[in-house]
């Protein structure tokens, strides 16, 4: 039985039955919309999109749509040694990349001979960037706290991504993450709940003043790579994106907790990039960008290398962003996204719940997109689908590629103090197509605010306050 001192917003509007009139008949709805949400399990109305094939080697089992969980387990390892045995100092001053380096170089032996494991012990570990292997596990034990170096030097200038064609931020190429990898297979990073920390005001000094060189490096980057677990641990202050999978598939990232401050600039939590068989959940980010953003390339280098983001469920996610959205999708995803599923978030005091952003100029496609059991509190805008960017890696894209937006069904959705209505604002010339909403209930608008809706199509059912025109109601369960 649901117990309502679980849910504080509850709390308050029984607390309003004192008040006014009104307020009875806003309690009862609202209680029915939340009760009507705690009972759905998988019955969005919509098909069920299955991940995708189990991983072998992992054994990792993405899960069932619905209340499933990924498979998070650890294989074991031959070679267990400790960061200590190669020179390691934990006092948050000298300096352990020499130590890393020397590690990951044993570590690399054991790749074809049962794998191993590098753990590292309560302490601060300060260290430039390190590459991980194959077969290998990185643990962070109980008090463990990595931190990133603060010389630009132990960064290192790497390639950009081909499906980019340039540094994200700056042209040429780009700083390497502070943990890396690429082409690699059965890959873990986790441990008991230690912290990996980028230390990252340097960067964002950097990009404040405009004096920042090449691309900011992530926390954690991995390439090429498949079955790779991160998993039971926080990391923190990431100088750019925090966790970017790029060209991957079967991934699992679960049980993390993501922070940095509100104010840091493009600090995204998790960016899923052109990989397939993507397991996101039960993860919680406050960061200065989107909690999630799955991404598949930019503009005319997307388009040309053509690897899509496919088979990708992204559920039990909570946190905060003031700037942006608690999912995103986009705004690079010129190699295509299909097939994402988004089930039980939970996004407060942030810009937008959910939004798809594209332009023109990015041609690819967003298809075959899920989204249910969601709760929002002081979102400014709770659902948003935004173009016109401007936004393009140089004078070389295609102002005649255009993306193709068709079938995002949106489902069981409540949202308490929006200040604007959902911003549905498709494309001139290639408006967004089969949109379908069902059980919305969007709480608190101003009477007089309406949504705003351009170069879209679809259909409703049960959505409240009344959407614009451009969305059909219809009276079926389904909306197709």
């Amino acid at each position: 039985m649901m117990d309502v001192n679980d849910y504080p917003i509850l709390n308050k509007l029984i607390a309003a039955v004192k008040k006014p009139s009104w307020a009875f008949p806003l309690l009862l709805f609202t209680l029915i919309v939340i009760l009507s949400l705690q009972f759905t399990t998988d019955e969005s109305g919509f098909p069920t999109r299955p991940v995708s094939e189990t991983g072998t080697e992992f054994g990792f089992d993405f899960g069932s749509s619905g209340s499933g969980t990924c498979d998070g387990s650890l294989p074991a390892r031959a070679l267990k040694m400790s960061i200590v045995e190669f020179g390691g100092v934990g006092d948050g001053v000298t300096s352990n990349t020499a130590a890393f380096t020397a590690a990951m170089r044993r570590m690399k032996g054991f790749e074809g001979r049962g794998g191993a494991q590098l753990n590292v012990p309560r302490g601060r570990w300060v260290t430039g960037s390190f590459n991980l292997t194959s077969n290998f596990t990185l643990f962070l034990e109980q008090g463990a706290v990595i931190l990133g170096s603060e010389d630009p030097n132990e960064w290192p200038i790497i390639e950009p991504l081909p499906s980019y064609g340039r540094g994200r931020e700056r042209l040429g190429p780009r700083h390497i993450s502070l943990i890396h990898g690429n082409g690699l297979t059965n890959v873990v990073i986790t441990g008991q709940n230690g912290t990996i920390d980028g230390r990252g005001k340097m960067w964002w000094d950097l990009w404040w003043n405009r004096t920042l060189e090449h691309t900011r490096g992530h926390l954690v980057e991995i390439m090429n790579s498949r079955n790779v677990l991160i998993s039971n641990l926080t990391f923190s202050n990431s100088p750019f994106w925090t966790i970017h999978p790029v060209y991957c598939s079967n991934v699992v990232i679960k049980d993390m907790t993501i922070l940095a401050p509100l104010n840091a600039p493009n600090t995204d939590g998790i960016d899923p990039d052109s990989c397939t068989n993507v397991c996101i959940e039960d993860c919680y980010i406050e960061s200065g960008d989107d909690l999630v953003a799955v991404k598949s390339g930019w503009d005319q280098y997307g388009i040309s290398m053509a690897r899509p983001s496919s088979n990708i469920v992204i559920r039990r996610v909570s946190g905060t962003t003031p700037t942006c959205s608690g999912v995103g999708i986009g705004s690079e995803m010129s190699g295509g996204i299909s097939n994402v599923r988004v089930e039980n978030l939970h996004v407060r005091n942030s810009a937008a719940g959910v939004r798809i952003k594209t332009d023109k100029g990015r041609g690819g496609y967003i298809v075959n997109i899920t989204i249910t059991n969601v709760t929002l509190e002081g979102v400014k805008v709770p659902l948003r689908f935004s173009r016109g960017a401007d936004d393009h890696p140089d004078d070389r894209w295609d102002r005649n590629a255009l993306p193709k937006i068709s079938g995002i069904f949106i489902s069981n959705v409540v949202s308490f103090g929006s200040r604007k209505a959902p911003m549905l604002l498709g494309i001139e010339g290639a408006p967004f197509e089969n949109i379908c909403m069902r059980n919305v209930s969007l709480l608190g608008l101003p009477p007089t605010v309406r949504w705003n809706c351009e170069h879209i199509s679809g259909s409703v059912n049960g959505v409240f306050p009344s959407p614009c025109p451009l969305l059909k109601r219809t009276t079926s369960l389904t909306c197709t």
